[in-house]
């Protein structure tokens, strides 16, 4: 089972704290929104990612589970 974040580009605010929090996988643009890597987190990454969604102060930042493929 693999996890991939991925933000809400309308609720979002640029406010940052993932990007401070995941700097492995987000780094803000030059408006400060966040640019996320599309692949998959390791399983290294999966709580500092679950930390950085929750932090979120628009709730923007979403850990999704992919589904397997068959």
């Amino acid at each position: 089972m693999s996890y991939r974040l991925r933000v809400n580009p309308i609720a979002c605010e640029a406010h940052g704290m993932c990007a401070e929090l995941l700097p492995e996988r987000i780094t803000p643009d030059e408006w400060g929104y966040p640019l996320i890597s599309a692949e998959p987190l390791p399983e290294s990454l999966l709580e500092h990612a679950r930390r950085a969604a929750q932090a979120c102060p628009t709730l923007a930042l979403l850990l999704e589970r992919e589904r397997a493929r068959s």
